[in-house]
């Protein structure tokens, strides 16, 4: 009956067993299901972490914010327990308490060790164009920072690291202060006594920049010796259209030592150019964008006549050499009527013009006219071009035929011009200059009738000069040569054995308009020469006049005699 007993406890306690044993875990996501909250303890790390909250428990997943005091800094600013299966037990899961941590990056990662508050130093302020890697606010102690600057610049350090120093002793407890250290060029650590600054690797030398049409020199100083090794430079010609395509430049230089010159090739005007000095990984330390200087511009090579207007037309001047701002052109007008007469119009024309009326435009007209491109360097080759009004033949100019002198002294070395006033009737009289040039040259003619009289050199063998100024207002007869002096004129006395053309001008003068008109005498001072000439064969003349009509009186009256004495002897015959 007893082992009956014992056996009937045995069947109880095995099925009860089972029964605990096919019981299941509550699965949390089935709504109604009963679960605890899982919490974690605080956890024992650095005593001077302060918990933000600050409790004894935390829920699982509950974020955490750690900080430390001044000039400490926890290893994490945020954490978070979390709770994972350590074993299971009799079919219970036993759980061990886990805390993440939380990167710059936002991402949570398992803190392995000891949370502690970490010794640290703030972000130094140096310069704005300093960049560090990594870009934080604060570092700890001895972390290694990588500093760099923009292209063409250089930390005096490329790598640092803090270190905290005992500054005081307050209260038995010692205070710190900051100190940065720097990695010099031979990986020993020193310590950084000033103002970490981008420098400028290579420095053209103020003031030395020299641009002119065909090249482009610098003087250059490398400050930082390691960082200039095999540097190189090159100037490039920039993009450019039609028709002002620049030439392809090779112009390239290994710089060497720590100071030089650098000087491009010849190069063209008025074109841009790219000056770089570089590095063999292409880091660029200098870079210059420069247009080289203009220069006088070509010559024009397209300008022809529109007869149904009488206008010349041109065209235009690309800016190749320099920005075309206007044309200068010269019309030399000549008459078949007066071959003395020259009139030379000199105008500044916008470079927006292409076209212009010739003067006085009609038959019997000839045109010289010249015309340069203009530019901030001044004024280009000329382009000749002659026209006929009244020929449709190739044209030619027309010669000059200046007017004569007959009464010249060379002994006294005089001579008597014939001037006629050459304002137009409709014109009011003005001032006219006499100017008087030692050449018989047609060149020489139209120069002495645009230029500018130098004041007369008895010294030197006379150019063009100013012999006297006049207010023309009927026909004179003017001895040239006679010494007189006044404001600006001479009127010296001619030399003998030398040719001579005298200009009788008027010059009007506008903003953009000068027109010189001239008549021209031409005679030469010869020995010889009778002083009066023309006089005494006036004089000559008028008395061979007078005996002829004396004698011719004479043999009248012997006529009329004769003719009277027939009847008479006649009569006497008879």
């Amino acid at each position: 009956m007893a082992l009956q007993l014992v056996a009937l406890s045995f069947v109880l306690v095995l099925v009860s067993l089972l029964a605990a044993e096919g019981q299941k875990e509550p699965d949390p996501t089935v709504q109604g299901a009963p679960r605890e909250t899982a919490t974690c303890r605080r956890p024992q790390w650095d005593w001077r972490l302060w918990l933000a909250p600050d409790q004894d428990n935390y829920k699982e997943n509950e974020e955490v914010m750690l900080s430390c005091p001044k000039g400490f800094q926890p290893s994490f600013t945020r954490v978070k327990c979390v709770r994972e299966v350590q074993s299971t037990s009799f079919g219970t899961h036993v759980y061990r308490e886990v805390w993440d941590g939380k990167l710059s990056g936002g991402g949570w990662v398992r803190i392995q060790s000891y949370v502690a508050c970490v010794a640290t130093c703030r972000r130094p302020q140096w310069g704005s164009r300093l960049q560090l890697a990594p870009d934080q606010d604060n570092y700890k102690e001895n972390e290694e920072v990588m500093l760099s600057c923009p292209e063409g610049f250089q930390p005096s350090f490329t790598h640092i690291k803090c270190v905290r120093e005992v500054q005081s002793i307050s209260y038995g407890k010692p205070e710190y202060r900051e100190v940065w250290h720097g990695r010099d060029s031979g990986g020993g650590w020193v310590r950084i006594r000033s103002n970490v600054a981008c420098v400028e690797v290579l420095q053209v030398v103020p003031g030395t920049l020299e641009v002119s049409s065909t090249s482009i020199k610098l003087n250059w100083t490398c400050r930082l010796p390691d960082a200039c090794q095999n540097m190189q430079a090159t100037c490039r010609a920039m993009p450019s259209s039609p028709p002002c395509e620049a030439e392809e430049v090779k112009g390239e230089e290994m710089l060497h030592g720590q100071e030089g010159t650098f000087t491009c090739p010849p190069l063209q005007p008025f074109t841009d150019y790219s000056v770089t000095i570089s590095l063999p990984l292409g880091t660029i330390l200098f870079s210059w964008l420069v247009r080289t200087e203009g220069t006088v511009p070509d010559k024009p090579e397209e300008l022809w006549l529109d007869p149904s207007t009488g206008s010349l037309r041109w065209k235009a001047l690309p800016s190749c050499q320099g920005e075309i701002i206007g044309y200068q052109l010269n019309i030399t007008t000549r008459s078949t009527q007066d071959g003395a007469f020259l009139e030379t119009e000199r105008l500044r024309l916008s470079s927006s013009v292409t076209e212009h009326p010739l003067p006085e435009y009609g038959p019997g007209s000839s045109y010289a006219v010249t015309m340069q491109g203009l530019t901030a360097a001044g004024a280009g080759a000329a382009s000749l071009w002659e026209f006929q009004s009244n020929s449709s033949h190739t044209p030619h100019p027309l010669d000059i035929s200046c007017r004569s002198v007959r009464d010249i002294s060379p002994s006294q070395g005089t001579a008597v011009l014939l001037l006629h006033p050459i304002a137009h009737p409709n014109e009011a009289a003005r001032e006219h200059q006499l100017i008087v040039a030692a050449t018989h040259n047609g060149t020489g003619v139209e120069g002495a009738c645009v230029g500018e009289p130098q004041p007369f050199n008895a010294s030197q063998q006379p150019g063009a000069y100013m012999a006297a100024v006049l207010n023309l207002t009927t026909s004179t007869d003017f001895v040239l040569g006679d010494g007189t002096r006044g404001q600006g004129y001479h009127n010296a006395a001619l030399r003998l054995g030398s040719d001579y053309t005298a200009l009788l001008r008027l010059v009007h003068r506008s903003q953009q308009v000068e027109k010189f008109t001239c008549v021209c005498y031409s005679f030469s001072v010869v020995a010889g020469q009778p002083p009066g000439s023309w006089r005494g064969t006036v004089i000559g003349v008028v008395v061979l006049l007078a005996i002829f009509l004396l004698s011719a009186g004479i043999l009248w009256l012997v006529l009329s005699r004769k003719r009277k004495s027939l009847p008479s002897k006649a009569k006497e015959d008879n």
